[in-house]
């Protein structure tokens, strides 16, 4: 779908338009001058005079002089039709491409805490980003989980059968860690595939949640994250970011921290917030440690840094939680979306080619 707007430089089409007004009317006068040569006198008051009306009163004579005229006219006409349609072209008529503009320019991380504790929060979010995918136009999503170290499930894509396939997977294997007792009901095959896929992701011992070190993982994914301390504190908001799209990243996690980190959660957020990348966060814990000192902690440096911070109190499932960070970013993204320009000549080309080869074909006629 495309949609017709306006004139590049419609300074052109107005010059153009006034130029050839003022034009038409300068060379029918010209034309219409009386020539001084139209009769010779002979002397005498009374002599014959030669008159090209005469040699024109015979039939044949009279028909070759309406033809050159009809011909000369149609000349005109074309010439004159050919100039307007020049002028238009050189406007640079435009049309608004809908179709580059209807596409989503975001980068989303689902980046997941894989403790314990957080599993079964991280399988709503994984089926709640399974139906989301499918309503996505441009998008590019890529998922990292993270405990003591991190593991890249799958990269930064806009491979939508690739994103379903891992998340599907991802969704069949946690459906049934709700609690201890579920997970103790597991057959060994299902336990094995839950353990090969979270392998990767605890290679530091007595270490869970290391939530700072998560986080970098997730934004190295980001092309424009940058963990350069000095480029992040120096620059400005956006100074780093190398693409025109907006990246964001989803943080699901309780932060509860066991163990030291690399990067604290503020130190992290500074960097992602150096290089332009949103990150917004989701509190996959229970409902009864929404008020606890480390929910709102992280409640405080999430929003302090741009992000959105949500919790099941009141209710909300995380289903909901996620579609509602999820709307935010869409409508975000739907208001820096800028609209492309671009030249659309559309029929004034074949129109302007038509009316030369009209009028090619004329003046050769009147040529004869």
């Amino acid at each position: 779908m495309t949609i017709w707007n306006t004139f590049r430089w419609p300074w052109v089409l107005v010059v153009g338009v006034v130029v050839v007004a003022l034009a038409l009317p300068a060379l029918r006068w010209y034309a219409s001058r009386p020539s001084g040569g139209g009769r010779d006198a002979v002397d005498g008051d009374d002599a014959p005079v030669w008159n090209l009306d005469h040699d024109l009163e015979t039939e044949y004579v009279s028909d070759q002089w309406r033809r050159w005229k009809r011909l000369n006219r149609t000349a005109v006409a074309l010439l004159t039709c050919l100039t307007l349609v020049s002028v238009i072209l050189m406007a640079r008529p435009s049309r608004i491409d809908a179709e580059s503009s209807e596409a989503s320019t975001r980068d989303i991380i689902l980046c997941l805490d894989v403790s314990g504790s957080t599993l079964p929060y991280d399988r709503e979010v994984i089926a709640t980003y399974l139906d989301l995918v499918g309503h996505f136009q441009g998008e590019r999503i890529g998922l990292s989980i993270f405990n003591s170290t991190s593991r890249t499930v799958f990269p930064l894509t806009d491979d939508y059968d690739l994103v379903r396939e891992q998340l599907t997977y991802a969704n069949d294997i946690l459906k049934d860690v709700v609690d201890q007792d579920s997970i103790d009901k597991m057959s060994d095959k299902q336990y094995q595939q839950v353990s090969d896929w979270l392998e990767g992701t605890q290679n530091r011992k007595d270490v869970t949640s290391l939530i700072g070190d998560g986080l970098i993982s997730c934004a190295s994914m980001l092309p424009e994250f940058s963990a350069d301390d000095s480029d992040a504190a120096s620059a400005p908001t956006g100074a780093t970011d190398t693409t025109n799209r907006d990246a964001s990243i989803v943080l699901a996690t309780d932060n509860v921290l066991s163990g030291k980190p690399t990067y604290t959660l503020s130190k992290a957020l500074d960097l992602t917030s150096g290089s332009s990348i949103v990150v917004d966060g989701l509190f996959s814990g229970p409902v009864e440690s929404d008020g606890d000192a480390t929910t709102t902690d992280m409640k405080r440096q999430i929003e302090s840094h741009g992000g959105i911070f949500l919790t099941q109190g009141g209710g909300s499932s995380v289903t909901a939680l996620v579609r509602t960070i999820d709307g935010q970013r869409s409508k975000d993204n739907e208001r820096k979306t800028q609209s492309n320009l671009v030249d659309a000549p559309r029929y004034w080309v074949p129109a302007a080619v038509a009316l030369f080869l009209g009028f090619v074909v004329v003046t050769e006629r009147l040529r004869r």
